[in-house]
C-alpha cells in the first residue's frame, strides 16, 4: 500500500521541488528500511508501493526520478513491471535499480537496469542512487 499520507503531503506541492524515487518492493520490512535510507541520507522523497499495480495507479500523481523495483513481485515480476512503465512516454528516460537474491542478468543488461542482490548492502545502495540521479 502507498504511504498515502505521505503522498498526498508531497502531491501537496511541499516537496515538489524533490525528487521523487519510487520503490516497488512486496516485503513491508524491506520497503521501509529503504525509504528511512532515502530519506534520512538523500535529498530524495521515496514512495514505497507493495506491487506492480500499486505503481501503475500511484504514477498517474507523480513522475518519479528513479524506480528502485524488487524482481519477484506478485502477479508481475520487476521486468514485466519495467517494461510497462518504460512503454509510457514521459517515463521512457527514468533509469531503475532491480532487487533480487536471483536477477536475470540477460534481461538487466538488455534494458540497462543496475541489479543489486538482496540483501542490500545501504552504502552501495545510495552511491548507486546517487550515480543514476547525478
Amino acid at each position: 500500500m502507498a504511504q498515502q499520507k505521505d503522498l498526498e503531503h508531497y502531491l501537496s506541492g511541499d516537496h515538489n521541488s524533490l525528487q521523487a524515487i519510487l520503490i516497488v518492493e512486496d516485503d513491508v520490512n524491506i520497503g521501509e528500511v529503504l525509504v528511512q535510507a532515502i530519506s534520512q541520507e538523500t535529498s530524495y522523497f521515496a514512495v514505497f508501493v507493495q506491487n506492480g499495480f500499486e505503481a501503475l495507479k500511484t504514477i498517474e500523481g507523480i513522475k518519479p526520478s528513479l524506480f528502485i523495483l524488487d524482481y519477484h513481485l506478485p502477479r508481475m515480476n520487476g521486468i514485466e513491471l519495467y517494461d510497462r512503465l518504460h512503454a509510457m512516454p514521459a517515463l521512457v528516460t527514468v533509469p531503475a535499480i532491480m532487487m533480487s537474491a536471483r536477477l536475470p542478468q540477460k534481461e538487466l543488461a538488455n534494458r540497462q537496469i543496475l541489479g543489486m542482490n538482496k540483501p542490500i548492502d545501504l552504502d552501495e545502495f545510495l552511491q548507486a542512487i546517487e550515480q543514476l540521479l547525478e
